[in-house]
């Protein structure tokens, strides 16, 4: 039985991919280990079919996070023993290529974003020129791979000759049912990451135009900027953040929703390339979305429209599509109607039959 060890800097509690796919080769026969990070807050560790590791850190965030972290992930894979080791992003690469090169074991990169290109990043010069720095020592050496869209499998082709996978981050296929209440209990969605480059600086001012609730669900480096953007708007009476929640609850609110949003900055091509969760988690809740008009969405709307796609991230336009969503009964049962449909091609069920072709042929 091979031994695969895959890590992460998030929080294991909340990271529904890596339960998917760690699930899912420890149900086929691989010896998984699954290693992040352990917060003050984290939810204690549940049973799963997989390992979990939580490595403790003193720092929380920045860069002497990122090199605490490093040195403890690399300390801690030093004395484990694997057949493949997994580095998830950019952010555990180092470790994972300084051991496999040293212990002569498998290595694998799983490039869920093109991490080197958020916007958080490219935004920032000196931090820009580190990561790319980072990602032109280590990918190269990486020629096994996968990642979760053909666009930024693409560029990673172009950029180091690494020819990779497409494994995307699709949701198990639950069927729930709809549940939506009277109209003054409508309320929009949205599911993930509060940071930088999600449109928030428009989205919240946006809502004091659209007449229903928006519960944000999710933490990030955005957080408190989103809510004093609350504040600053009056708002806080319709907008609601929930903090992170774990799978299980997300997936009980958010087929209650009226409506999901999808919505990034074109700065940064992760942005421009991305196929976010949340687009797959709405399809698969039975919900429209509103989301913006970039080629991996445009893509899949065109074999299935489930979204209602913008394409700029003013205010006016985002409260222009949401009123849309709200009022156009026809355009609403029709999205709703292709989710219906889409998410019996778009589900885990069927995507993890790549993910263990990939393993096997290591």
């Amino acid at each position: 039985m091979s031994k695969i060890i895959f890590s992460v800097t998030n929080d294991l509690s909340y990271d529904q991919r890596m339960h998917r796919i760690a699930s899912s080769l420890a149900e086929a026969g691989y010896d998984v280990l699954l290693v992040g990070r352990k917060l003050k807050k984290s939810e204690s560790v549940k049973s799963r079919p997989f390992a979990q590791k939580r490595l403790s850190c003193f720092f929380t965030s920045g860069f002497l996070f990122y090199a605490e972290y490093n040195l403890r992930l690399f300390l801690f894979l030093v004395f484990q023993t694997a057949d493949i080791v997994c580095a998830i992003d950019l952010d555990t690469i180092l470790p994972v290529y300084l051991v496999t090169a040293i212990k002569n074991q498998k290595r694998v990169y799983d490039a869920h974003e093109l991490f080197s290109e958020l916007t958080e990043i490219v935004t920032r010069p000196l931090i820009h020129k580190i990561w790319l720095a980072i990602e032109r020592f280590a990918v190269p050496k990486f020629t096994e791979g996968y990642t979760v869209n053909g666009s930024i499998a693409e560029e990673l082709l172009k950029r180091y000759g690494v020819k990779y996978r497409v494994i995307r981050n699709l949701p198990e296929k639950i069927f729930f049912e709809k549940t939506l209440g009277t109209t003054d209990e409508r309320f929009l969605i949205y599911q993930g990451a509060v940071n930088e480059g999600r449109c928030f600086e428009a989205l919240i001012p946006a809502m004091k135009d659209v007449n229903t609730r928006l519960v944000i669900c999710g933490t990030g480096n955005f957080l408190q900027k989103a809510r004093e953007l609350v504040r600053q708007n009056f708002l806080e009476l319709k907008i609601e953040f929930r903090g992170n929640l774990l799978p299980e609850q997300l997936k009980q609110l958010t087929p209650q929703a009226y409506a999901g949003i999808t919505l990034f900055e074109s700065t940064g091509m992760n942005q421009y390339y991305s196929l976010a969760n949340r687009f797959f988690d709405y399809m698969m809740a039975g919900i429209p979305q509103l989301c913006v008009n970039y080629p991996e969405y445009a893509a899949i709307n065109g074999q299935f429209e489930v979204a209602y796609l913008v394409n700029n991230n003013q205010r006016a336009t985002i409260a222009a599509a949401l009123n849309n969503l709200l009022l156009n009964n026809v355009l609403y049962e029709n999205l709703r109607s292709n989710c219906l449909e889409a998410r019996q091609i778009f589900n885990w069920e069927r995507e993890e039959q790549i993910l263990l072709d990939f393993y096997k042929t290591l």
